[in-house]
Protein backbone atom coordinates (compact mmCIF):
# COMPACT_ATOMS: atom_id res chain seq x y z
CA UNK A 1 0.00 0.00 0.00
CA UNK A 2 1.11 3.56 -0.65
CA UNK A 3 0.75 5.08 2.78
CA UNK A 4 0.78 8.90 3.08
CA UNK A 5 3.72 8.91 5.49
CA UNK A 6 6.13 7.46 2.94
CA UNK A 7 6.51 10.89 1.30
CA UNK A 8 7.86 12.24 4.61
CA UNK A 9 10.60 9.62 4.97
CA UNK A 10 14.14 10.99 5.13
CA UNK A 11 16.09 10.64 1.87
CA UNK A 12 17.36 7.09 1.41
CA UNK A 13 15.00 5.55 4.02
CA UNK A 14 13.32 2.44 2.57
CA UNK A 15 9.63 1.68 2.99
CA UNK A 16 10.43 -1.92 4.00
CA UNK A 17 13.43 -3.39 5.83
CA UNK A 18 13.79 -6.46 3.62
CA UNK A 19 15.27 -9.80 4.75
CA UNK A 20 16.88 -9.83 8.19
CA UNK A 21 20.66 -9.53 8.21
CA UNK A 22 21.07 -11.74 11.28
CA UNK A 23 19.50 -15.00 12.42
CA UNK A 24 19.97 -14.24 16.11
CA UNK A 25 21.01 -11.46 18.45
CA UNK A 26 24.21 -13.42 19.04
CA UNK A 27 25.19 -12.82 15.40
CA UNK A 28 24.30 -9.13 15.80
CA UNK A 29 26.57 -8.84 18.88
CA UNK A 30 29.40 -10.70 17.15
CA UNK A 31 29.25 -8.45 14.09
CA UNK A 32 29.54 -5.25 16.16
CA UNK A 33 32.44 -6.60 18.23
CA UNK A 34 34.25 -7.68 15.06
CA UNK A 35 33.69 -4.31 13.34
CA UNK A 36 34.59 -2.02 16.26
CA UNK A 37 36.91 -4.03 18.57
CA UNK A 38 39.00 -1.12 19.81
CA UNK A 39 36.29 1.49 20.13
CA UNK A 40 34.85 2.33 23.54
CA UNK A 41 31.42 0.71 23.84
CA UNK A 42 30.35 1.94 27.29
CA UNK A 43 31.53 4.39 29.93
CA UNK A 44 30.37 4.53 33.55
CA UNK A 45 31.95 6.13 36.64
CA UNK A 46 34.81 7.17 34.35
CA UNK A 47 35.54 3.56 33.40
CA UNK A 48 35.68 2.87 29.67
CA UNK A 49 35.23 -0.58 28.20
CA UNK A 50 35.82 -1.53 24.56
CA UNK A 51 33.69 -3.64 22.25
CA UNK A 52 36.31 -6.39 22.40
CA UNK A 53 36.20 -6.40 26.21
CA UNK A 54 32.38 -6.46 26.29
CA UNK A 55 32.48 -9.37 23.86
CA UNK A 56 35.02 -11.29 25.95
CA UNK A 57 33.30 -10.67 29.30
CA UNK A 58 29.77 -11.40 28.06
CA UNK A 59 31.03 -14.65 26.53
CA UNK A 60 32.61 -15.55 29.88
CA UNK A 61 29.33 -14.84 31.64
CA UNK A 62 27.49 -17.01 29.10
CA UNK A 63 29.95 -19.84 29.75
CA UNK A 64 29.36 -19.51 33.50
CA UNK A 65 25.59 -19.75 33.03
CA UNK A 66 25.99 -22.79 30.79
CA UNK A 67 28.67 -24.73 32.64
CA UNK A 68 28.48 -23.72 36.30
CA UNK A 69 24.73 -23.12 36.67
CA UNK A 70 23.77 -25.72 34.04
CA UNK A 71 21.08 -23.47 32.59
CA UNK A 72 19.43 -24.71 29.41
CA UNK A 73 18.15 -22.97 26.29
CA UNK A 74 14.96 -21.08 27.09
CA UNK A 75 15.57 -20.71 30.83
CA UNK A 76 14.78 -17.22 32.15
CA UNK A 77 17.32 -15.00 33.88
CA UNK A 78 16.25 -11.80 35.67
CA UNK A 79 18.54 -8.77 35.53
CA UNK A 80 17.84 -6.17 38.22
CA UNK A 81 20.20 -3.21 38.28
CA UNK A 82 20.50 0.45 37.22
CA UNK A 83 22.79 1.62 34.42
CA UNK A 84 26.13 -0.02 35.14
CA UNK A 85 28.65 -1.67 32.82
CA UNK A 86 27.54 -4.94 34.41
CA UNK A 87 24.19 -4.59 32.64
CA UNK A 88 25.30 -5.02 29.00
CA UNK A 89 27.72 -7.76 30.06
CA UNK A 90 24.95 -9.65 31.85
CA UNK A 91 22.32 -9.03 29.16
CA UNK A 92 24.54 -10.09 26.27
CA UNK A 93 25.80 -13.04 28.30
CA UNK A 94 22.25 -14.25 28.93
CA UNK A 95 21.43 -14.03 25.22
CA UNK A 96 24.71 -15.70 24.20
CA UNK A 97 23.90 -18.61 26.51
CA UNK A 98 20.62 -19.17 24.65
CA UNK A 99 18.56 -17.93 27.59
CA UNK A 100 15.75 -15.38 27.94
CA UNK A 101 16.47 -12.04 29.64
CA UNK A 102 13.87 -10.79 32.12
CA UNK A 103 14.43 -7.08 32.72
CA UNK A 104 13.41 -5.99 36.21
CA UNK A 105 13.08 -2.52 37.65
CA UNK A 106 15.50 -2.35 40.63
CA UNK A 107 13.08 -0.02 42.42
CA UNK A 108 10.37 -2.67 42.57
CA UNK A 109 8.95 -3.47 45.97
CA UNK A 110 9.22 -7.06 47.24
CA UNK A 111 5.58 -7.65 46.25
CA UNK A 112 6.24 -6.59 42.66
CA UNK A 113 9.46 -8.61 42.45
CA UNK A 114 7.72 -11.71 43.78
CA UNK A 115 5.01 -11.51 41.12
CA UNK A 116 7.41 -10.99 38.23
CA UNK A 117 9.92 -13.66 39.25
CA UNK A 118 7.17 -16.22 39.86
CA UNK A 119 5.35 -15.37 36.64
CA UNK A 120 8.55 -15.66 34.58
CA UNK A 121 9.75 -18.72 36.49
CA UNK A 122 13.30 -17.38 36.67
CA UNK A 123 16.20 -19.80 37.04
CA UNK A 124 18.72 -17.11 38.00
CA UNK A 125 18.73 -13.51 39.21
CA UNK A 126 21.53 -10.99 38.61
CA UNK A 127 21.02 -8.20 41.14
CA UNK A 128 22.94 -5.22 42.46
CA UNK A 129 23.58 -5.36 46.23
CA UNK A 130 21.61 -2.13 46.87
CA UNK A 131 18.37 -4.06 46.40
CA UNK A 132 19.39 -7.49 47.69
CA UNK A 133 17.47 -6.97 50.95
CA UNK A 134 14.22 -7.03 48.98
CA UNK A 135 15.24 -10.27 47.30
CA UNK A 136 16.03 -11.81 50.67
CA UNK A 137 12.45 -11.12 51.80
CA UNK A 138 10.79 -12.91 48.90
CA UNK A 139 13.13 -15.88 48.32
CA UNK A 140 10.99 -18.26 50.44
CA UNK A 141 7.93 -17.26 48.37
CA UNK A 142 9.47 -18.01 44.97
CA UNK A 143 8.23 -21.18 43.30
CA UNK A 144 11.62 -21.81 41.72
CA UNK A 145 14.88 -21.76 43.66
CA UNK A 146 16.88 -19.37 41.50
CA UNK A 147 20.65 -18.99 41.48
CA UNK A 148 21.66 -15.52 42.74
CA UNK A 149 24.51 -13.52 41.22
CA UNK A 150 25.32 -10.42 43.24
CA UNK A 151 27.18 -7.33 42.07
CA UNK A 152 28.34 -4.14 43.76
CA UNK A 153 28.17 -0.72 42.09
CA UNK A 154 31.92 -0.46 41.56
CA UNK A 155 32.58 -4.03 40.38
CA UNK A 156 33.46 -3.17 36.79
CA UNK A 157 35.19 0.13 37.54
CA UNK A 158 38.24 -1.80 38.69
CA UNK A 159 41.22 -0.96 40.88
CA UNK A 160 41.11 1.34 43.88
CA UNK A 161 38.46 3.55 42.27
CA UNK A 162 36.07 0.61 41.99
CA UNK A 163 36.61 -0.26 45.64
CA UNK A 164 36.00 3.36 46.60
CA UNK A 165 32.79 3.58 44.55
CA UNK A 166 31.35 0.51 46.30
CA UNK A 167 32.58 1.74 49.70
CA UNK A 168 31.00 5.18 49.32
CA UNK A 169 27.70 3.73 48.10
CA UNK A 170 27.53 1.27 51.01
CA UNK A 171 29.12 3.08 53.96
CA UNK A 172 28.96 6.82 53.22
CA UNK A 173 25.69 7.14 51.33
CA UNK A 174 24.15 4.19 53.22
CA UNK A 175 22.49 2.92 50.04
CA UNK A 176 22.94 -0.81 50.72
CA UNK A 177 20.60 -2.04 53.49
CA UNK A 178 21.78 -5.10 55.40
CA UNK A 179 20.95 -8.47 53.84
CA UNK A 180 21.95 -12.10 53.98
CA UNK A 181 22.15 -14.18 50.80
CA UNK A 182 24.68 -16.86 51.76
CA UNK A 183 24.24 -18.94 48.59
CA UNK A 184 24.86 -16.03 46.21
CA UNK A 185 27.88 -15.81 43.90
CA UNK A 186 29.62 -12.52 43.13
CA UNK A 187 29.44 -11.18 39.59
CA UNK A 188 33.23 -10.89 39.44
CA UNK A 189 33.59 -14.50 40.56
CA UNK A 190 31.08 -15.62 37.92
CA UNK A 191 33.11 -13.87 35.20
CA UNK A 192 36.37 -15.39 36.42
CA UNK A 193 34.91 -18.89 36.55
CA UNK A 194 33.35 -18.39 33.12
CA UNK A 195 36.67 -17.37 31.62
CA UNK A 196 38.12 -20.67 32.83
CA UNK A 197 35.45 -22.75 31.09
CA UNK A 198 34.48 -23.25 27.47
CA UNK A 199 31.56 -21.46 25.82
CA UNK A 200 29.33 -23.32 23.40
CA UNK A 201 27.29 -21.21 20.99
CA UNK A 202 23.66 -22.39 21.23
CA UNK A 203 21.43 -23.27 18.30
CA UNK A 204 19.16 -20.23 18.21
CA UNK A 205 16.29 -19.85 15.78
CA UNK A 206 15.04 -16.40 14.85
CA UNK A 207 11.61 -17.11 16.37
CA UNK A 208 13.08 -18.11 19.74
CA UNK A 209 12.29 -15.79 22.65
CA UNK A 210 15.02 -13.35 23.64
CA UNK A 211 13.39 -11.04 26.19
CA UNK A 212 10.43 -11.01 28.56
CA UNK A 213 9.73 -7.30 28.94
CA UNK A 214 7.27 -6.73 31.76
CA UNK A 215 4.76 -3.96 31.50
CA UNK A 216 1.69 -2.84 33.45
CA UNK A 217 -1.59 -4.71 33.02
CA UNK A 218 -5.20 -3.60 33.22
CA UNK A 219 -5.89 -6.48 35.60
CA UNK A 220 -3.51 -4.90 38.10
CA UNK A 221 -0.57 -7.25 37.54
CA UNK A 222 2.40 -6.80 35.23
CA UNK A 223 2.56 -8.96 32.10
CA UNK A 224 5.60 -10.18 30.21
CA UNK A 225 5.69 -9.10 26.57
CA UNK A 226 7.33 -11.95 24.62
CA UNK A 227 9.96 -10.45 22.34
CA UNK A 228 11.71 -12.85 19.98
CA UNK A 229 15.11 -12.55 18.33
CA UNK A 230 13.20 -11.67 15.13
CA UNK A 231 11.28 -8.86 16.88
CA UNK A 232 14.42 -7.18 18.19
CA UNK A 233 16.57 -7.72 15.08
CA UNK A 234 13.81 -6.32 12.85
CA UNK A 235 13.36 -3.36 15.21
CA UNK A 236 17.09 -2.71 15.07
CA UNK A 237 17.02 -2.69 11.27
CA UNK A 238 14.15 -0.18 11.25
CA UNK A 239 15.72 2.30 13.62
CA UNK A 240 19.14 1.89 12.00
CA UNK A 241 17.63 3.42 8.87
CA UNK A 242 15.81 6.07 10.91
CA UNK A 243 18.85 7.23 12.87
CA UNK A 244 21.17 7.56 9.86
CA UNK A 245 20.75 11.37 9.66
CA UNK A 246 22.29 11.77 13.14
CA UNK A 247 24.89 8.96 13.28
CA UNK A 248 28.18 9.78 11.58
CA UNK A 249 29.73 7.03 9.48
CA UNK A 250 33.46 6.59 10.02
CA UNK A 251 33.75 8.36 13.38
CA UNK A 252 32.52 7.59 16.86
CA UNK A 253 29.49 9.44 18.15
CA UNK A 254 28.60 9.62 21.86
CA UNK A 255 25.12 8.89 23.20
CA UNK A 256 24.00 9.80 26.70
CA UNK A 257 22.08 6.90 28.26
CA UNK A 258 20.12 8.27 31.19
CA UNK A 259 17.02 6.13 30.76
CA UNK A 260 17.56 2.80 32.54
CA UNK A 261 18.58 -0.11 30.33
CA UNK A 262 15.87 -2.27 31.90
CA UNK A 263 13.41 0.04 30.10
CA UNK A 264 12.74 -1.26 26.58
CA UNK A 265 13.47 2.10 24.89
CA UNK A 266 16.92 2.41 26.44
CA UNK A 267 17.64 -1.30 25.92
CA UNK A 268 16.98 -1.43 22.19
CA UNK A 269 17.86 2.15 21.19
CA UNK A 270 20.70 3.21 23.50
CA UNK A 271 21.83 -0.35 24.09
CA UNK A 272 21.48 -2.37 20.90
CA UNK A 273 21.18 0.23 18.11
CA UNK A 274 24.09 2.33 19.34
CA UNK A 275 26.16 -0.83 19.94
CA UNK A 276 25.64 -2.04 16.38
CA UNK A 277 26.59 1.41 15.03
CA UNK A 278 29.81 1.67 17.04
CA UNK A 279 28.53 4.55 19.20
CA UNK A 280 29.95 5.08 22.69
CA UNK A 281 27.21 4.98 25.33
CA UNK A 282 27.78 6.98 28.51
CA UNK A 283 25.75 5.21 31.20
CA UNK A 284 24.15 7.49 33.80
CA UNK A 285 23.52 5.45 36.93
CA UNK A 286 21.37 7.98 38.80
CA UNK A 287 19.80 10.57 36.46
CA UNK A 288 17.54 11.76 39.30
CA UNK A 289 20.61 13.46 40.75
CA UNK A 290 20.38 16.32 38.25
CA UNK A 291 23.46 18.24 39.55
CA UNK A 292 25.54 15.05 39.33
CA UNK A 293 24.07 14.28 35.91
CA UNK A 294 24.97 17.75 34.61
CA UNK A 295 28.48 17.40 36.03
CA UNK A 296 28.89 14.18 34.02
CA UNK A 297 27.45 15.77 30.87
CA UNK A 298 30.11 18.50 31.02
CA UNK A 299 32.80 15.83 30.54
CA UNK A 300 31.49 14.77 27.13
CA UNK A 301 31.02 16.34 23.71
CA UNK A 302 27.93 14.24 23.19
CA UNK A 303 26.06 13.94 19.90
CA UNK A 304 22.85 12.12 20.88
CA UNK A 305 20.70 12.10 24.02
CA UNK A 306 17.49 10.22 24.71
CA UNK A 307 15.09 10.65 27.59
CA UNK A 308 11.60 11.55 28.72
CA UNK A 309 9.99 14.96 29.06
CA UNK A 310 10.60 15.15 32.82
CA UNK A 311 14.30 14.42 32.36
CA UNK A 312 14.76 17.15 29.76
CA UNK A 313 12.76 19.54 31.93
CA UNK A 314 14.93 18.74 34.95
CA UNK A 315 18.10 19.48 32.99
CA UNK A 316 16.72 22.75 31.66
CA UNK A 317 15.92 23.89 35.20
CA UNK A 318 19.48 23.30 36.38
CA UNK A 319 21.50 26.54 36.11
CA UNK A 320 24.72 24.73 35.17
CA UNK A 321 23.22 22.82 32.23
CA UNK A 322 23.70 25.82 29.94
CA UNK A 323 27.46 25.44 30.33
CA UNK A 324 27.53 22.00 28.67
CA UNK A 325 29.08 21.64 25.22
CA UNK A 326 26.25 21.27 22.68
CA UNK A 327 28.41 21.84 19.60
CA UNK A 328 28.24 18.17 18.55
CA UNK A 329 24.58 17.57 19.48
CA UNK A 330 22.68 16.22 16.48
CA UNK A 331 19.77 14.38 18.03
CA UNK A 332 17.58 14.65 21.13
CA UNK A 333 14.76 12.12 21.24
CA UNK A 334 11.93 12.00 23.78
CA UNK A 335 9.79 8.92 24.29
CA UNK A 336 7.60 7.11 26.84
CA UNK A 337 5.46 10.22 27.48
CA UNK A 338 4.38 13.35 25.62
CA UNK A 339 7.05 15.99 25.06
CA UNK A 340 5.56 19.26 26.29
CA UNK A 341 5.78 22.26 23.96
CA UNK A 342 7.34 24.50 26.61
CA UNK A 343 10.11 21.96 27.21
CA UNK A 344 10.74 21.46 23.49
CA UNK A 345 10.92 25.23 22.95
CA UNK A 346 13.37 25.80 25.81
CA UNK A 347 15.49 22.81 24.76
CA UNK A 348 15.91 23.94 21.16
CA UNK A 349 16.59 27.53 22.18
CA UNK A 350 19.34 26.50 24.61
CA UNK A 351 20.99 23.63 22.73
CA UNK A 352 20.29 24.58 19.12
CA UNK A 353 18.97 21.04 18.55
CA UNK A 354 15.26 20.16 18.26
CA UNK A 355 13.71 17.77 20.76
CA UNK A 356 12.04 15.06 18.67
CA UNK A 357 9.14 12.93 19.87
CA UNK A 358 8.62 9.24 19.17
CA UNK A 359 6.19 6.55 20.30
CA UNK A 360 6.27 2.90 21.20
CA UNK A 361 5.44 0.26 23.77
CA UNK A 362 7.16 -2.61 25.53
CA UNK A 363 5.05 -4.90 23.36
CA UNK A 364 6.53 -3.44 20.16
CA UNK A 365 10.26 -3.53 20.97
CA UNK A 366 9.32 -0.50 21.34
CA UNK A 367 9.41 2.02 18.45
CA UNK A 368 6.34 2.23 16.22
CA UNK A 369 6.49 5.89 15.22
CA UNK A 370 9.01 8.69 15.37
CA UNK A 371 9.34 12.11 13.89
CA UNK A 372 11.95 12.24 11.11
CA UNK A 373 15.44 13.16 12.30
CA UNK A 374 16.31 15.12 9.16
CA UNK A 375 14.46 18.27 10.24
CA UNK A 376 11.06 17.24 8.85
CA UNK A 377 9.48 16.80 12.28
CA UNK A 378 6.04 18.03 13.30
CA UNK A 379 5.58 19.38 16.83
CA UNK A 380 2.74 17.87 18.83
CA UNK A 381 2.76 14.56 16.97
CA UNK A 382 4.42 11.21 17.63
CA UNK A 383 5.69 11.22 14.06
CA UNK A 384 5.24 8.61 11.34
CA UNK A 385 5.54 4.81 11.28
CA UNK A 386 8.88 3.04 10.99
CA UNK A 387 9.87 1.20 7.79
CA UNK A 388 7.96 -2.07 7.55
CA UNK A 389 5.40 -0.87 10.10
CA UNK A 390 1.70 -0.30 9.55
CA UNK A 391 -0.31 1.93 11.88
CA UNK A 392 -4.07 2.22 11.70
CA UNK A 393 -6.91 3.81 13.65
CA UNK A 394 -9.69 1.41 14.64
CA UNK A 395 -13.06 1.53 16.34
CA UNK A 396 -13.99 -0.79 19.23
CA UNK A 397 -15.36 -3.40 16.81
CA UNK A 398 -12.10 -3.76 14.92
CA UNK A 399 -13.07 -1.66 11.89
CA UNK A 400 -10.32 0.53 10.44
CA UNK A 401 -11.33 4.19 10.41
CA UNK A 402 -10.66 6.79 7.69
CA UNK A 403 -7.92 9.37 7.96
CA UNK A 404 -8.81 12.16 10.39
CA UNK A 405 -11.12 10.06 12.57
CA UNK A 406 -10.30 9.34 16.21
CA UNK A 407 -9.96 5.76 17.44
CA UNK A 408 -7.60 3.22 18.95
CA UNK A 409 -4.06 3.15 17.56
CA UNK A 410 -3.27 -0.36 16.28
CA UNK A 411 -0.05 -1.64 14.74
CA UNK A 412 1.36 -4.42 12.58
CA UNK A 413 5.02 -5.12 11.97
CA UNK A 414 7.86 -7.55 12.63
CA UNK A 415 8.75 -5.74 15.88
CA UNK A 416 5.36 -6.53 17.47
CA UNK A 417 5.39 -9.20 20.19
CA UNK A 418 3.75 -12.61 19.77
CA UNK A 419 1.68 -12.09 22.93
CA UNK A 420 1.99 -12.00 26.71
CA UNK A 421 3.74 -14.75 28.68
CA UNK A 422 1.33 -17.10 30.50
CA UNK A 423 -1.74 -15.21 29.24
CA UNK A 424 -4.57 -16.23 26.91
CA UNK A 425 -4.13 -12.90 25.04
CA UNK A 426 -7.80 -12.57 24.25
CA UNK A 427 -8.53 -9.06 22.99
CA UNK A 428 -4.85 -8.15 22.59
CA UNK A 429 -5.05 -8.29 18.78
CA UNK A 430 -7.75 -7.45 16.28
CA UNK A 431 -8.15 -9.73 13.27
CA UNK A 432 -5.24 -9.88 10.81
CA UNK A 433 -2.67 -9.41 13.61
CA UNK A 434 -3.39 -5.77 14.42
CA UNK A 435 -1.97 -5.15 17.90
CA UNK A 436 -4.17 -2.95 20.06
CA UNK A 437 -2.03 -0.31 21.78
CA UNK A 438 -4.78 0.93 24.10
CA UNK A 439 -4.02 4.52 23.09
CA UNK A 440 -6.51 6.76 21.33
CA UNK A 441 -5.16 8.74 18.39
CA UNK A 442 -5.69 10.25 14.98
CA UNK A 443 -3.74 10.41 11.71
CA UNK A 444 -3.51 13.77 9.93
CA UNK A 445 -3.50 14.37 6.17
CA UNK A 446 0.29 13.91 5.90
CA UNK A 447 0.40 10.61 7.77
CA UNK A 448 1.62 11.98 11.10
CA UNK A 449 -0.04 10.50 14.17
CA UNK A 450 -1.17 12.27 17.31
CA UNK A 451 -2.22 10.73 20.62
CA UNK A 452 -5.55 12.22 21.64
CA UNK A 453 -6.15 10.35 24.87
CA UNK A 454 -5.38 7.09 26.63
CA UNK A 455 -7.82 4.26 26.42
CA UNK A 456 -9.57 3.26 29.59
CA UNK A 457 -7.88 4.77 32.62
CA UNK A 458 -4.15 4.24 32.27
CA UNK A 459 -2.06 6.89 34.01
CA UNK A 460 1.32 7.98 32.60
CA UNK A 461 3.74 9.16 35.30
CA UNK A 462 7.10 10.40 33.98
CA UNK A 463 6.87 8.00 31.07
CA UNK A 464 5.88 4.95 33.13
CA UNK A 465 2.51 3.26 32.72
CA UNK A 466 0.47 3.05 35.92
CA UNK A 467 -2.80 1.16 36.04
CA UNK A 468 -5.48 2.22 38.54
CA UNK A 469 -6.49 -1.38 39.27
CA UNK A 470 -3.11 -2.10 40.83
CA UNK A 471 -3.16 1.05 42.97
CA UNK A 472 -6.70 0.32 44.13
CA UNK A 473 -5.91 -3.33 44.81
CA UNK A 474 -2.96 -2.42 47.02
CA UNK A 475 -4.58 0.43 48.97
CA UNK A 476 -7.77 -1.51 49.55
CA UNK A 477 -5.63 -3.97 51.49
CA UNK A 478 -5.22 -1.39 54.24
CA UNK A 479 -7.47 -2.45 57.12
CA UNK A 480 -8.93 1.05 57.53
CA UNK A 481 -9.93 1.47 53.85
CA UNK A 482 -13.47 0.74 52.67
CA UNK A 483 -13.26 1.74 49.02
CA UNK A 484 -10.69 3.43 46.82
CA UNK A 485 -10.52 4.77 43.27
CA UNK A 486 -7.43 6.03 41.43
CA UNK A 487 -7.25 8.46 38.53
CA UNK A 488 -4.61 10.53 36.77
CA UNK A 489 -4.56 14.29 37.16
CA UNK A 490 -2.51 16.81 35.22
CA UNK A 491 0.92 17.55 36.68
CA UNK A 492 3.45 20.07 35.33
CA UNK A 493 6.45 18.01 36.43
CA UNK A 494 5.52 14.40 35.64
CA UNK A 495 2.85 14.85 32.98
CA UNK A 496 0.32 13.11 35.16
CA UNK A 497 0.12 12.39 38.87
CA UNK A 498 -1.95 9.81 40.69
CA UNK A 499 -4.88 10.93 42.81
CA UNK A 500 -6.86 8.52 44.97
CA UNK A 501 -10.33 8.92 46.43
CA UNK A 502 -10.83 6.93 49.61
CA UNK A 503 -13.85 5.95 51.65
CA UNK A 504 -12.76 5.16 55.19
CA UNK A 505 -13.63 2.01 57.06
CA UNK A 506 -12.11 3.49 60.23
CA UNK A 507 -12.40 7.24 60.76
CA UNK A 508 -8.95 7.35 62.40
CA UNK A 509 -7.29 6.74 59.00
CA UNK A 510 -4.98 9.62 58.02
CA UNK A 511 -3.36 10.62 54.74
CA UNK A 512 0.10 10.12 56.27
CA UNK A 513 -0.79 6.58 57.32
CA UNK A 514 -2.10 5.65 53.89
CA UNK A 515 0.84 7.25 52.10
CA UNK A 516 3.26 5.24 54.26
CA UNK A 517 1.38 2.06 53.37
CA UNK A 518 1.57 2.94 49.67
CA UNK A 519 5.34 3.49 49.86
CA UNK A 520 5.76 0.08 51.47
CA UNK A 521 3.87 -1.70 48.70
CA UNK A 522 4.38 0.30 45.53
CA UNK A 523 7.32 1.56 43.49
CA UNK A 524 7.78 5.31 44.00
CA UNK A 525 6.28 6.39 40.69
CA UNK A 526 3.10 4.43 41.52
CA UNK A 527 2.61 6.09 44.91
CA UNK A 528 -0.33 8.56 44.77
CA UNK A 529 0.58 12.23 44.99
CA UNK A 530 -2.89 13.37 46.03
CA UNK A 531 -5.38 11.90 48.52
CA UNK A 532 -9.01 12.86 49.02
CA UNK A 533 -11.36 11.27 51.54
CA UNK A 534 -15.01 10.97 50.52
CA UNK A 535 -18.19 9.62 52.10
CA UNK A 536 -19.03 7.64 48.98
CA UNK A 537 -17.81 7.05 45.43
CA UNK A 538 -19.90 7.34 42.25
CA UNK A 539 -20.97 3.93 40.92
CA UNK A 540 -22.87 2.33 38.06
CA UNK A 541 -26.16 0.55 38.74
CA UNK A 542 -24.25 -2.72 39.16
CA UNK A 543 -21.90 -1.20 41.74
CA UNK A 544 -18.84 -0.52 39.55
CA UNK A 545 -16.96 2.61 40.61
CA UNK A 546 -17.14 5.32 37.97
CA UNK A 547 -13.62 6.68 37.60
CA UNK A 548 -14.83 8.72 34.65
CA UNK A 549 -17.16 10.71 36.90
CA UNK A 550 -14.29 11.42 39.29
CA UNK A 551 -12.10 12.62 36.41
CA UNK A 552 -14.84 14.87 35.08
CA UNK A 553 -15.39 16.39 38.53
CA UNK A 554 -11.66 16.93 38.89
CA UNK A 555 -11.39 18.66 35.51
CA UNK A 556 -14.20 21.04 36.52
CA UNK A 557 -12.16 22.06 39.57
CA UNK A 558 -9.18 23.03 37.39
CA UNK A 559 -11.13 25.05 34.82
Amino acid sequence: MNYPWYSKYPKGTPQQIGPLEYNSLIELFDAAAHKYPNRVAFENFGKQITFAEIDRLSTAFAAYLQNELKLKKGDRVAIQMPNLIQFPIAFMGVIKAGLIAVNTNPLYTPREMEHQFNDAGVSAIVIVSNFAHNLEQILPKLKSKPHIILTDMGDMVGGLKGVMVSFVVKHIKKMVPAFSLPTSVSFKSALKRGENSSYKKPDIQVEDLAVLQYTGGTTGVSKGAQLSHRNIIAHNAMITHWFKPIITEGQQDIVITALPLYHIFALTVNGLLMYTQGVKSVLITNPRDIPGFVKELKKHRFSIITGVNTLFNGLLNNPDFKDCDFSALKGAIGGAMAVQDVVADKWEKLTGCPLIEGYGLSETSPVLCCNPLDGNHKRGTIGIPMPGTEIGIFDDDGNQLPQGEVGEICARGPQVMRGYWNQNNEGVFFKNDWFRTGDIGVMDTEGYFKIVDRKKDMIKVSGFNVYPNEIENVLSGHPKVMEVAAIGVSDAKSGEAIKVFVVKKDESLTEEELKKYAHENLTNYKVPRHFEFKKELPKTNVGKILRRALKEAESVKTT
